[in-house]
């Protein structure tokens, strides 16, 4: 996957959680976004940072807790 790409999906995914943001990450958020859209490819520290601010905020879903609705059939 293209490093452009992956920014771009990891910005779309932030921008829900753009509230709980403290000031810094807020600020580096916005400063992710306007590079961004001037269509910069970020470097590796950046991107680095910008997936950090991710992985915090997005949370992957537990889907063990649906197992018991999905359970299949015995032999």
């Amino acid at each position: 996957m293209s490093s452009f790409r992956e920014q771009k999906r990891y910005i779309e995914a932030l921008k829900r959680f753009e509230r709980q943001f403290d000031h810094r990450e807020y600020e580096e958020y916005k400063m992710f976004v306007k590079r961004h859209k001037d269509e910069d490819e970020f470097d590796t520290l950046s991107m680095k940072r910008l997936k950090e601010l991710h992985d915090k905020y997005q949370k992957p879903v537990d889907t063990s807790q649906y197992d018991k609705y999905f359970k299949k059939p015995e032999d």
